[in-house]
């Protein structure tokens, strides 16, 4: 039997049986525990053993089982009793530490279950392991505090608070639910909170108030692309309630109506513009219901602040006939409710339209990651190697370095002087610079700063399995 068969130069090997899952390995440690780790000193008995099994990493697609019969001995100068030092063991954990290391990395890749088939570590130890790592990572990782801030939200089993950075497009992070206490107490927590400028979210009133009561000096803004979607909600409301009332043929009719409906009256094609002309003809409601649609993104054209805003917001719910107005309800209480924090929009153009694309990207990957934890999809986004966005940032200035002062007597070569061009031949090789100014240079430059999970990184990694 080799006695590397572990890989472990600690370890003895004594014995091992295989069968048809698993190795059962006997080993000892190679090195005697000589000394009490109480007192240091060597006057040691036996006082008697116990059997040890510890997991290690499986081998040729068996799991491992390290079996130690662990010695207890008994210091005769301070009377207290001790294990044999057991090197490289977690003995909390009962498996090696290289085990635990590589639970904790595969844990933001895989499922637990399947981590626990593999090892043979029940899966209530890998979602202890899991939580640890995470903590090592959460200490490992200080992302800056945005001054742009987007507050929005995901749906994993239920809704979720995400944070983000909108000026370096990146997840900052997410947050178990949406509450405002939950919301307050991590804004609170936020350094240098008080750097944050904007805030850009939905019409969440926990939002709202959180960042209000903990951030007074930022600016709220409600996002655009939020209430422009409700302008499109009430297209499809109409559009619905008229399919409703119509026969098999009627709607045949209505052929890829939706898609044309939500799309900008600039973007229809000539077919398209065709189509909708009919539909308008024959069901005015549609038509009226899909002007008023495209007239209220004329709000947001508005080109001189929130006052050309609220003039063409108040025009154009004028226009909105009696008959219609159900369809545009929501809309328009939402737009009386928020219009202070809405229209901050035109004055301090902010937005986190990119977490749109960021919340379809996230639900795929919970599809497709099923029996993953919230907490498990929150550290594989924030976490995984090589998504987060750094920038180093610029060195300090230094004045530059007075010229070496020429020895008196010494002849300066005639390049020195300016007359004529320099001779080659003159022109010495750079010394390299000494260990000191290496330092200097080095301490010189500030390490670099993280802003957190790369949007663009992030959706590239799931669309390409790499998540």
């Amino acid at each position: 039997m080799p006695a590397n068969i572990l890989n472990l130069s600690q370890y003895r090997v004594l014995r091992m049986e295989e069968t048809e899952h698993d190795y059962h390995v006997t080993a000892e440690p190679v090195d005697v525990t000589s000394a009490c780790p109480h007192c240091q000193s060597d006057r040691l008995t036996s006082w008697g053993t116990r059997d040890q099994v510890f997991k290690d990493l499986p081998m040729h697609g068996k799991r491992v089982g390290i079996y130690i019969n662990t010695k207890r001995l008994r210091c005769q100068s301070c009377g207290k009793t001790f294990s044999q030092a057991l090197p490289i063991l977690a003995e909390n954990r009962m498996m090696t530490e290289r085990l635990v290391a590589r639970i904790g990395q595969q844990s933001l890749k895989r499922t637990f279950t399947s981590l626990a088939n593999e090892t043979g570590v029940v899966e209530g130890t890998i979602r202890n392991i899991f939580r640890d790592y995470v903590n090592e990572l959460e200490a490992q990782f200080r992302f800056e505090t945005p001054q742009w801030m987007g507050i929005d939200e995901i749906y994993l089993i239920k809704p979720r608070c995400v944070i983000t950075n909108i000026q370096n497009n990146t997840v900052v992070d997410m947050l178990a639910n949406r509450n405002k206490d939950t919301v307050a107490k991590y804004l609170f927590q936020m350094k240098h909170r008080d750097k944050v400028q904007f805030v850009a979210m939905d019409m969440w009133a926990p939002y709202r108030d959180a960042v209000t009561a903990v951030m007074p000096q930022a600016k709220i803004v409600i996002d655009k692309f939020h209430v422009i979607k409700m302008a499109n909600e009430a297209m499809e409301n109409a559009r619905k309630g008229i399919r409703a009332d119509l026969d098999v043929k009627q709607r045949r009719g209505l052929m890829h109506d939706r898609f044309v409906l939500l799309k900008r009256q600039s973007d229809l094609t000539d077919k398209e513009a065709f189509n909708l002309d009919g539909w308008t003809k024959n069901y005015p409601v549609l038509g009226e219901t899909y002007r008023l649609k495209e007239s209220f993104y004329a709000v947001y054209e508005a080109s001189t602040g929130k006052d050309d805003a609220l003039a063409r917001y108040e025009a154009w719910s004028k226009s909105v006939p009696p008959e219609i107005r159900p369809h545009f309800s929501d809309l328009i209480r939402a737009f009386t409710n928020w219009q202070p924090w809405i229209l901050n929009y035109f004055d301090h153009k902010v937005t986190n339209a990119y977490t749109e694309s960021l919340n379809s990207l996230i639900r795929v990957m919970d599809r497709m990651g099923r029996g993953y934890s919230f907490e498990a999809l929150r550290a594989k986004i924030l976490f995984t190697e090589g998504i987060h966005s750094r920038k180093q940032a610029r060195p300090k200035f230094e004045r530059k370095r007075a010229p070496e002062p020429v020895e008196i007597g010494k002849v300066m070569p005639d390049d020195a002087m300016d007359y004529g061009l320099p001779v080659l031949e003159k022109v010495r090789p750079m010394k390299p610079p000494k260990e000191a100014d290496k330092a200097d240079q080095h301490k010189a430059l500030p390490p670099p700063k993280n802003y957190g999970a790369d949007i663009s990184t992030l959706i590239r990694m799931i669309e390409t399995d790499e998540l």
